[in-house]
């Protein structure tokens, strides 16, 4: 057996239709739509690029799922200023724009915004 990365990240969201408008103007695309059990609801999985999965879950009325978010999802990107700004264009609200960093041994920009449901997006370009 071998571990090969991950497969998507799951994020739960208050408006499907919102949340799928945001991560298509940012490139995404979805890639597979499937009901969500017998609620009516359906999971979308949005590829964002090299196998970057974002899998779109609409919020239930449970208490995990109303409190469920993830930390911050890094997208790797090859130029995170220009990601940045296509993602304030689409709607994010800034967390912290783009800088050059030294995390360690590695150059990188890095950049953070709030998407449609305030989860936490970072936009990683690796130098």
């Amino acid at each position: 057996m071998k571990i090969n990365g991950y497969h998507h990240l799951g994020l739960w969201v208050k408006d499907t239709q919102k949340s799928l408008d945001f991560y298509t103007r940012l490139g995404g695309k979805v890639i597979h739509s499937f009901p969500m059990g017998d609620s009516g609801k359906k999971i979308n999985l949005v590829d964002m690029g090299k196998n970057a999965v974002i899998e779109i879950i609409p919020r239930g009325e449970g208490k995990e799922e109303a409190n469920a978010h993830w930390a911050h999802a890094a997208i790797r990107t090859d130029d995170a200023r220009a990601a940045y700004d296509l993602a304030i264009k689409a709607g994010a609200v800034t967390q912290s724009e783009p800088k050059d960093v030294m995390l360690g041994t590695m150059a990188a920009t890095i950049a953070f915004v709030y998407g449609p449901d305030r989860e936490l997006i970072e936009f990683f370009q690796e130098k």
